[in-house]
């Protein structure tokens, strides 16, 4: 059994909704993510979505495309992502980490060496935002034949027919972007979340972990009331900025507030 099949299936046996944090790699220094890591998972986070830096990140909103800019500027590439995951797995065996990019780096790599490389330093899952189910025929089976769970996404507007492909081809978990638009966007409308979500089950026998929008403990809690899982990213990537993170104070200054928002997250969730 995969890492995030056990997780999920553990969280289900203690009637637990899963918390997803998402940080860019090497965001706002490369000394700043592994401890962060380590930290988030002791403030209650049960999987981490690690962003690997790109340069045109079409579906993220200001905050995670400055989180990109941020991680650039270190000259992060994919295999920095792998070298820091490598380095987590040392300490934690049992956390599934998710890779969220784009499709870009990954076909320079090429699929099957991209594959490789990403399952033999610990890496559990990949959301690729520019890879469609339907130009899929490749790359699944590539990420499939290591044990790596390729992550979907499904939007408000995704049609019976799009949910019908995800599901033919998806594993590990489905991610429901919530809201029209761009990360950090807009309000939540948990009404129209609950709908949707329970037509995707309908069709999905997977977890369904809905992201974007989510911004405190209250929207957390909400979201949990219909979902396995609960991702947030924006929240989290805005505290990048409160220092540069060169220093261990200033990275122990972001580590603490991060570690502050999942805890409350995390206490709402289980209440």
């Amino acid at each position: 059994m995969s890492r995030l099949a056990a997780r999920f299936a553990e969280l289900k046996t203690n009637s637990k909704t899963a918390l997803i944090p998402y940080v860019m790699a090497a965001d706002p220094s490369p000394e700043t993510t592994l401890p962060l890591m380590h930290a988030m998972v002791k403030a209650g986070a049960d999987i981490i979505e690690l962003g690997a830096p790109f340069s045109d990140p079409m579906a993220d909103g200001p905050v995670i495309q400055a989180a990109a800019e941020r991680s650039l500027a270190h000259n992060t590439s994919m295999h920095d992502v792998f070298s820091l995951v490598g380095e987590f797995r040392q300490t934690d065996d049992r956390t599934p980490i998710i890779v969220m990019g784009y499709l870009n780096p990954i076909e320079v790599m090429g699929y099957q060496s991209f594959a490789q490389q990403a399952a033999a330093c610990g890496i559990d899952g990949v959301i690729t935002v520019d890879m469609p189910p339907v130009e899929a025929g490749d790359y699944v089976p590539a990420l499939k034949a290591e044990g790596l769970d390729p992550i979907f996404l499904l939007a408000p507007t995704s049609t019976q027919e799009r949910i019908k492909k995800v599901a033919a081809v998806a594993s590990g978990f489905v991610y429901y972007v919530s809201l029209k638009g761009v990360t950090g966007a807009a309000t939540l409308d948990i009404s129209s979340v609950e709908t949707k979500v329970a037509k995707i089950k309908e069709i999905i026998d997977l977890p369904i972990g809905v992201g974007f929008g989510i911004s405190d403990a209250e929207s957390a809690a909400k979201v949990a009331t219909c979902s396995d899982a609960v991702v947030v990213g924006s929240v989290l990537v805005k505290n990048m900025t409160l220092n540069d993170g060169n220093t261990e104070p200033e990275r122990a200054i972001i580590i603490k507030k991060i570690s502050d928002i999942l805890a409350s997250m995390r206490s709402a969730l289980d209440s």
